[in-house]
């Protein structure tokens, strides 16, 4: 969705909208599958502008699907995220800046007139996929000989403990 700065009223801009899971998969760069899949994506923001800056407060409800990265079982992840950015103009960025702080990431530049809101929307539920997933903490995983799901079943495959390449070192004493 585009936004024309130059159309949003003293007021702000109310905006409620929904989207669909194939467009959150079209919206991911080429060949980028970050394992979430949406069913359906609601958001409501609120856009102001001052004087040349843009406010956008707002909140994202989705639900989807996940894969354990243990047992590789589907799971449901809901996704609930209120979120605020501060736009500026990209001709006032100042490029000297060498490191961003906390603060920092919730400011953005917008270029020209218009403001994209669909990449602000994906690059936020996209913040919210965990690098590794887990259906439960207490997850078992799979079998590493046989493969079965550890939570469903149980094997008579005893899992080797990794060794520590320091352990030789345990009893080493220095005098």
């Amino acid at each position: 969705m585009q936004i024309t700065i130059s159309n949003i009223p003293e007021e702000g801009l109310h905006l409620r909208f929904s989207k669909s899971g194939e467009w959150f998969d079209q919206s991911l760069p080429a060949g980028d599958d970050c394992g979430l899949h949406l069913r359906k994506i609601d958001v409501q923001c609120l856009v102001e502008k001052v004087l040349k800056n843009v406010s956008i407060k707002g909140k994202i409800e989705a639900g989807g699907e996940l894969e354990c990265s243990r047992c590789l079982e589907p799971f449901d992840f809901p996704v609930e995220i209120e979120f605020t950015y501060v736009l500026t103009p990209v001709e006032d960025l100042v490029e000297d800046e060498l490191e961003l702080t906390y603060e920092d990431l919730e400011y953005g530049h917008y270029n020209g007139d218009t403001i994209d809101l669909d990449q602000l929307i994906v690059e936020q539920v996209m913040l919210q996929v965990p690098i590794k997933p887990l259906c439960a903490d207490s997850c078992k995983g799979l079998c590493p000989t046989c493969g079965i799901n550890l939570n469903r079943e149980s094997c008579n495959h005893e899992v080797e403990q990794m060794r520590s390449p320091f352990a030789a070192l345990k009893n080493f004493k220095v005098k």
